[in-house]
């Protein structure tokens, strides 16, 4: 029989022994929120678990935050909120700011003034010494796929994993090609990039962006230059490894055919504001 989780006002207790912590009955929120999936809650206890689990479950959030480029203010009172498994589209014209957003996430521009938060990182005051550690828990999905064209379609996956830190050969390789089965490319990782087609080039890149297991995915019109048919496969795949790896997906696009085909929550980016669609 699994563990019983209660909540208490500002501690949660384990019924018996706490599996996920042996010597303690005290689960820590992190911990609770990164095993959701092995833990049950006491009927007694739901009313105040559901008002806290999104809480637990939030991946990034900001609060009243201005976003700045080059000097100018491009979006305000900007309120987001993404939880783990969440795909979220992210809509507007070019130009509008949804790419300074996302370099807003990933620390490219500095959170000038409101609240934000990654994972255990403070958009705002994040030291520059931190943000490769940011990161390593964002992947990165880009319209051009950025691959490197002088090696192999594994050896840029190799090079991005010796970038962050991984050392031992075997562990490179094996993870290299888990990532690339995931995308359905491990049988293509001696190709070099220009022999595959473009939908085959943007899987990489979405391979490239699970390399470190990241909790946030940001993909920045990764259907801008495939056909319709290349594009919905992408988005399949996108949307399965939200599912399959829990990870928050936020998607800038200003394919509206995509946004109609795959509805999910979608922010539209307008005059520099954002709002939620209905």
């Amino acid at each position: 029989m699994k563990d019983v989780l209660l909540f208490r006002t500002k501690q949660i207790y384990i019924h018996k022994q706490a599996k996920l912590r042996p010597r303690s009955k005290v689960l820590n929120l992190i911990l609770l929120r990164d095993n959701l999936d092995q833990i049950f809650f006491h009927k007694d206890d739901s009313a105040l678990l559901y008002k806290h689990i999104s809480f637990m479950s939030e991946v990034v959030t900001l609060k009243n935050a201005d976003i700045f480029q080059k000097g100018s203010q491009v979006l305000s009172n900007v309120q987001l909120s993404i939880h783990a498994g969440q795909f979220v589209f992210l809509i507007g014209k070019t130009g509008s700011g949804k790419s300074s957003l996302l370099k807003t996430l990933y620390g490219e521009l500095p959170l000038q003034a409101g609240e934000g938060s990654f994972d255990v990182f403070n958009l705002k005051k994040i030291k520059r010494k931190n943000i490769p550690m940011l990161r390593r828990k964002i992947g990165i999905v880009f319209q051009d796929f950025q691959l490197l064209m002088d090696r192999t379609i594994i050896q840029n996956l190799y090079f991005v994993l010796k970038a962050t830190g991984w050392k031992k050969k075997k562990d490179i390789h094996e993870r290299a090609i888990g990532c690339l089965k995931l995308v359905g490319l491990e049988q293509l990782g001696d190709k070099m990039p220009h022999e595959l087609s473009g939908g085959e080039q943007q899987r990489v890149s979405i391979a490239r962006a699970l390399l470190n297991d990241p909790k946030l995915i940001l993909a920045d019109e990764p259907t801008g230059n495939l056909d319709p048919e290349t594009s919905e496969g992408i988005m399949r795949l996108l949307i399965a490894i939200s599912k399959e790896k829990n990870a928050a997906i936020l998607m800038a696009t200003h394919d509206m055919h995509i946004v109609k085909l795959f509805p999910t929550k979608t922010l539209l980016v307008d005059k520099g504001l954002i709002v939620e669609q209905n």
